[in-house]
């Protein structure tokens, strides 16, 4: 997402597309990523996805039917065997493990950061029943919020570009507001000088 100017705003999206094709004759999918260019949006449309940067927004099952379900990429094939198992690491932890031939799956999806636990699939399974989008439990991780999202720690790892645009744009706002504020006092502090001298001129 990209914002661009300062009081008459043009705003932008950029999609990434995941298209999986069957090999061969059997079931399983290879899949393939492109990343489009910028597309300019309404404001309207901005703020409806904004909350939603690195998250899937709509994707199509193999019977053609659309979905609008709002997860982290990646998520609608963990617990499928076919790709991939459950293992438990030395903590006990059950997470989601993907067959050698489908490792890349992590890469294209973005999720190499971390291993999808059990829990976390357990939970986008139940936001999904509700119809709810899912951001993932950063405080389940020991950290505080959510992890994917605009809003997601996860998220600000691995986007960074956007969190320094919008930085920028939150500094350039603070500089303005101030210097407005500052106008208006040098203003005030004039106007009351000139009331002075013109009463004293008066006398």
């Amino acid at each position: 997402m990209q914002e661009d100017g300062n009081f008459f705003k043009d705003y932008y999206h950029r999609y990434k597309t995941v298209v999986g094709q069957k090999e061969n004759d059997s079931d399983s999918l290879v899949f393939t990523s492109d990343i489009g260019e910028w597309v300019e949006v309404s404001k309207k449309e901005y703020q409806n996805y904004y909350n939603y940067l690195g998250m899937v927004l709509a994707s199509k099952s193999a019977s053609g039917k659309v979905q609008n379900d709002k997860y982290p990429p990646g998520y609608q094939y963990v617990g499928n065997q076919r790709y991939g198992n459950w293992r438990t690491d030395s903590h006990g932890n059950s997470f989601w493990e993907w067959y050698g031939k489908y490792a890349m799956m992590s890469t294209v999806f973005g999720m190499f950061n971390r291993p999808v636990y059990r829990n976390d699939w357990n939970s986008y399974n139940d936001f999904r029943r509700r119809g709810e989008p899912y951001y993932g439990n950063g405080s389940f991780y020991g950290s505080r919020g959510t992890m994917y999202g605009t809003s997601g720690n996860v998220t600000q790892k691995t986007k960074p570009n956007f969190y320094q645009r919008r930085a920028v744009r939150q500094s350039a706002r603070n500089a303005s507001f101030s210097n407005k504020v500052k106008n208006r006092v040098r203003r005030s502090n004039m106007s009351g000088v000139r009331s002075r001298s013109s009463s004293r001129g008066g006398k």
